[in-house]
């Protein structure tokens, strides 16, 4: 298992936002066939549902493990994206593609809103959705005898790492191991990055092109939920949040979500094996944000090269590929599944 602390980026993909950007929209994502998905719903203790996308495996070579199924035994793979990502993500793809190549199971759960049909209830995603992930985390325990691992990445990390800290000794009952790719574990740092300069500029208008629209379906839905002409006027996702995340969840504001929904404090709290892989040169998180190794208890590895920008870890000749990132979180995870 490779891991990606002495990663360096192609020489022509220079600086954090280019490595970001690139992977994005260009680098290769798969070495085999797109993956094929198969969408299961499940209806929430709440009345609402979630979406869950399933990679539908091709004849793999052996060594195999068996897939998903009632009462199997093989190892699955659990992804929880990013802030309006998906099972399209380039990251999801990767991680897809990864799965494919070892004979597991893989399976991306849609957080509400994010799988293309808006959700019923008074209520999206967020940051520290901890509660959902248990919830789904639990009913894949159910139904699945063998080993789960799960990769949260950006949002879905923090959300992941917050809900690892909160189920303590009783994590194990439902993973193996856990991973937090490229997380803002200190929300109110990253939320003051993504809200200055060029990532306000770019990331910033790009996430609200989506989320503005979410919410406005939203209030549709349920008249008065919040203040339509706030929420038109904010221009970075701190207002974002004020108007719309935060109290559609129970957070006072802004600053009371980031507070309590960063993992950062808690990490210390979690007992099962725990990676966490942070770019030093992402945009969205700054590297003073991190957490420190002393501060992290023993359960949790920190990954924290100088390269690979937001999501990004570009490799290999032009026009690059992402499978170096999901190689090595994919190995940790599965070679903590095999010593526990």
């Amino acid at each position: 298992m490779t891991s990606v602390q002495a990663y360096r980026a192609p020489v022509w993909l220079p600086g954090g936002n280019l490595q970001t950007i690139w992977a994005a929209l260009y680098a290769r994502r798969t070495f085999g066939p797109a993956p094929r998905l198969r969408r299961e719903r499940w209806t929430t203790p709440d009345g609402d549902f979630i979406d869950l996308d399933w990679l539908e495996q091709e004849e793999p070579s052996p060594p195999v493990e068996e897939g998903w199924g009632a009462g199997t035994s093989g190892t699955v793979l659990v992804l929880f994206h990013g802030l309006e990502g998906s099972s399209r993500s380039h990251y999801s793809q990767a991680f897809a593609d990864f799965s494919r190549e070892r004979g597991i199971a893989f399976v991306v759960p849609h957080f509400r809103g994010c799988s293309g049909e808006l959700n019923h209830a008074p209520r999206a995603y967020h940051s520290g959705d901890h509660e959902e992930i248990g919830w789904i985390l639990a009913r894949l325990r159910e139904r699945h005898a063998g080993p789960v691992v799960a990769v949260g990445v950006s949002l879905g990390g923090n959300a992941l790492l917050r809900w690892a800290s909160e189920a303590g000794e009783e994590a194990s009952r439902l993973v193996n191991a856990v991973a937090a790719v490229c997380s803002p574990l200190d929300l109110a740092a990253g939320g003051q990055a993504i809200g200055r300069g060029f990532n306000r500029l770019v990331y910033t208008t790009m996430f609200l092109r989506t989320m503005k629209p979410k919410a406005l379906a939203k209030l549709a839905q349920h008249p008065g939920l919040f203040d339509r002409e706030a929420l038109l006027a904010a221009r970075d996702l701190y207002e974002f949040d004020n108007v719309f995340t935060a109290p559609l969840h129970g957070f006072r504001d802004t600053d009371d979500y980031y507070a309590r929904a960063s993992a950062k404090p808690h990490l210390h709290r979690i007992r099962i094996p725990a990676l966490a892989l942070n770019a030093r040169n992402d945009p969205f998180v700054p590297a003073a944000s991190l957490p420190s190794r002393e501060r992290v208890g023993e359960f949790v590895t920190l990954w924290q090269p100088p390269h690979g920008g937001h999501v990004g870890f570009p490799a290999g000749r032009w026009p690059a590929h992402v499978r170096a990132m999901p190689d090595a979180v994919g190995g940790w995870l599965l070679e903590m599944a095999r010593l526990r």
